[in-house]
């Protein structure tokens, strides 16, 4: 059994041995789980050239699947497919390497986001679509996502998009970032708002889908050193599960990366790591009874051994998922704070 599979069930184990959760709320709490830990989930992750896809893969899971910076010839280039246990990240070739290569390569998107899985589903449950935030050409990213992506979504397009606007810290050539608290001052703050206003404005004439973009830094890695510290890496956590269906949040939460640093710096307008984490108790506590008022209780009866979320929040939300909140805190190993 691997380690994915192992915390799910050891998950499953403490919560089967709360006497306090009625038993037909804990029935379809463990059957949630069981449910979630053979979800598939899939992400497909594009956008131009020099966006910082790789980077941003390596600072959400922890890995080095893509060398940021070792460049590979574009007319050989295929979608990569990174397999992390039940999350498949699909990395597309950047754009804007010449007419030809674009064409074949909105060609494999379009294929991609054409597939059904066998149930009859599309099979990519979410595009990221990654900007370039130190660049005003955004051209060819519009024509990918106006002319390739939205198409290619269909009814479903409204609410499978997400784009995120990388390279927050360079995005005014440097300045105005403060990189000893790592987060942009006041001129670098009005400028990348306007830019994802402008990025939205522009996308809601053009194609009718509103999309809500965010802006985030990934902190460049080369091999080798050390990670530079993301900003905004949990809103773009949060948007991510705010997209995906309930039922595939803690595939993708199990598989972020476990280094808390790489979480705690963002815009602060709201409070993201505590969304992620009601969210991922929602995804356990789906369909399960809410009306006993036992938060509290479980979750500072489980608090030593899950971690302390459950005993500050338990008793805010007084019902089910109150309870389940401490175990689901603890089975993330404090990820998000």
């Amino acid at each position: 059994m691997n380690n994915e599979r192992k915390m799910f069930d050891d998950l499953a184990e403490e919560i089967n041995a709360m006497s306090d959760i009625p038993e037909e709320a804990k029935k379809k709490i463990l059957a949630n789980l069981i449910r979630a830990k053979n979800e598939p989930v899939n992400m497909l992750i594009t956008g131009p050239t020099g966006c910082g896809k790789s980077s941003t893969i390596n600072a959400m899971f922890n890995m080095e699947v893509a060398k940021v910076g070792v460049g590979v010839d574009p007319e050989t280039m295929k979608i990569q497919d990174y397999h992390l246990g039940n999350l498949t990240i699909y990395d597309s070739p950047g754009l804007g390497d010449g007419k030809e290569r674009d064409i074949a390569h909105a060609k494999k998107i379009t294929e991609l986001l054409h597939r059904r899985d066998s149930q009859g589903n599309a099979l990519i449950d979410l595009v990221l679509v990654i900007v370039d935030g130190s660049t005003r050409d955004l051209g060819t990213t519009y024509e990918l996502i106006e002319n390739v992506i939205i198409p290619a979504l269909g009814e479903e397009r409204h609410k499978r998009l997400l784009i995120a606007v990388n390279q927050a810290d360079v995005a005014m050539k440097g300045r105005y970032w403060d990189s000893k608290n790592c987060k942009p001052e006041e001129k670098l703050l009005e400028f990348l708002n306007q830019k994802v206003r402008s990025i939205k404005e522009r996308i809601l004439t053009n194609t009718g889908v509103e999309v809500d973009p965010i802006f985030y830094s990934a902190g460049y890695k080369e091999e080798g050193e050390q990670q530079l510290p993301p900003y905004n890496l949990s809103k773009l956590m949060c948007y991510i599960m705010r997209a995906i269906p309930a039922k595939k949040r803690l595939v993708v939460a199990e598989k972020c990366n476990p280094d808390e640093k790489m979480w705690k710096k963002s815009d602060e307008l709201e409070d993201y790591q505590q969304e992620i984490k009601e969210s991922l108790v929602e995804s356990v506590c789906e369909g399960a009874e809410r009306g006993a008022d036992i938060g509290g209780d479980i979750g500072g009866a489980i608090g030593g051994i899950f971690g302390s979320v459950g005993e500050t929040v338990g008793s805010a939300i007084g019902s089910v998922i109150g309870g389940v909140i401490g175990a689901v805190g603890g089975f993330l190993g404090g990820l998000f704070g």
